[in-house]
């Protein structure tokens, strides 16, 4: 099954000028955890619901306010898959980059959607989404003790 099939879409994004509190607003409005940073439709981050507290909340003398951009917490690299790529090789990559998210782009890289392992689940196989998702925690596992 191709990732065009069963990711989420449109695209719900924010640009580097979006503050943080503004990307908090989006995500709680569009019930979504991850918002990829677009500048001229083209991806040059992405930001989570995890960035937001880890990043600026969890640290000391960091108050998010209308100075505060995106562009001060989020990750600079952005992992995609293509809207008509195999959801499987998707999955995999899921696994190999340790991530829950991939932004899906067209085959010219302007984004079209966001492939979780939620749709995994829903949409191909809750095996599949497992395993992506073993994959993860057990990296995230070693990275914690190490």
């Amino acid at each position: 099954m191709l990732v065009g099939k069963v990711m989420s879409s449109p695209v719900i994004s924010v640009t580097n000028a979006t503050t943080i509190r503004a990307a908090a607003g989006k995500m709680r409005a569009h019930g979504v955890g991850t918002l990829p940073v677009l500048e001229n439709q083209r991806p040059v981050g992405i930001v989570t619901d995890r960035d937001i507290v880890t990043r600026a909340l969890g640290t000391p003398g960091f108050a998010p306010g209308p100075e505060n951009g995106i562009r001060d917490i989020m990750s600079p690299d952005v992992i995609t898959c293509f809207d008509n790529q195999q959801v499987t090789e998707a999955a995999a990559l899921m696994g190999e980059s340790q991530v829950r998210r991939l932004l899906a782009v067209d085959r010219a890289g302007a984004p079209v959607g966001m492939l979780s392992v939620g749709d995994i689940a829903e949409h191909v196989s809750e095996e599949l989404a497992g395993q992506v998702l073993g994959e993860v925690s057990e990296a995230r596992a070693r990275d914690a003790r190490s």
